[in-house]
């Protein structure tokens, strides 16, 4: 399948990630503050964009978010593990869009952990394993869908 891809497609599809990480990132943040008032809202976006980057193998090299990564790993992993009870309606849009990075990363001939996010998914419960590899179509129909719902996608005018 992953042959069959256009390569004029893998940029589309790599924004169609992106909105799918800004809505895991929103979320995580909501949910982050409410768990961890006292840690304040810094803290909790700290948190979420370091999870966000640790489930799609995107570290941020800049230093200090290295370091926050680094001091904070097992809340990282422990609230990893919370994502499937906690956020449970997010799975299957992850689901899709960890496929849809490993696939355009495959495209690209990005080497390293492109299985390693896989199975990090898998371990958190994160990835449904039953669920059928989304077509590039159809994922970005359900990009487009709740990237609309949750206000990061405007209806274009003709």
């Amino acid at each position: 399948m992953a042959e069959a891809f256009d390569r004029k497609l893998i940029p589309s599809l790599r924004e169609g990630i992106d909105v799918v990480r800004m809505i895991f990132f929103k979320n995580l943040k909501d949910y982050l503050q409410k768990k961890f008032p006292e840690d304040g809202d810094a803290y909790a976006g700290m948190l979420a964009g370091a999870m966000m980057n640790d489930l799609f193998c995107t570290p941020n090299p800049q230093e200090k978010f290295r370091i926050f990564a680094e001091e904070n790993d097992n809340r990282i992993r422990q609230e990893l593990e919370n994502v499937p009870r906690e956020l449970e309606n997010l799975c299957i849009l992850l689901t899709d869009a960890l496929r849809m990075h490993f696939l355009c990363n495959h495209q690209e001939g990005i080497e390293g952990n492109n299985e390693e996010f896989l199975k990090k998914a898998r371990d958190y419960g994160i990835l449904i394993e039953s669920r059928d590899v989304p077509l590039p179509k159809g994922f970005m129909e359900l990009v487009y869908r709740v990237g609309k719902a949750n206000g990061l996608i405007v209806e274009q005018q003709a």
